[in-house]
């Protein structure tokens, strides 16, 4: 059985959306999802470029706003910037939330991108192990 994890972020267009494709890539029983408390609807270019790059990439990622996940009985939820982590919505059900916040690539050079993926799965990813085990 999976353990469910989302990851939110506040437009859901680059840190949440490549921490959700790590994931789902990295993670044996580990499936993700990722949404934005105020989502851009888009992914943006280079995060998709960065996933492309890394064979991460799935059609299925794009900006989501809460409603569309809510459903989801998630084990684990993450927050990846200050502003979700300040307004991170109050779930049915308890579930923990942990904050790994990582700066924003938007707007800046490819560069920047590769470099948050790197953060992503050498700082998140062991942590997310690290909550569910201990689950």
């Amino acid at each position: 059985m999976d353990k469910k994890v989302l990851v939110l972020c506040t437009g859901n267009s680059c840190r949440s959306i490549i921490a959700e494709a790590l994931i789902n890539k990295e993670l044996d029983g580990i499936r993700a999802w990722s949404s934005g408390v105020a989502p851009s609807g888009k992914v943006n270019p280079n995060a998709k470029k960065v996933l492309e790059a890394h064979g991460a990439w799935d059609d299925r990622y794009h900006s989501k706003k809460l409603d569309e996940v809510e459903d989801i009985d998630f084990d684990l939820v993450v927050t990846v910037c200050d502003h979700a982590k300040e307004s991170c919505p109050v779930f049915p059900k308890p579930v923990k939330v942990i904050h790994v916040g990582f700066e924003d690539p938007d707007g800046k050079e490819y560069e920047a991108f590769e470099k948050t993926y790197e953060e992503i799965k050498t700082r998140l990813l062991p942590k997310i192990k690290e909550e569910l085990e201990t689950k």
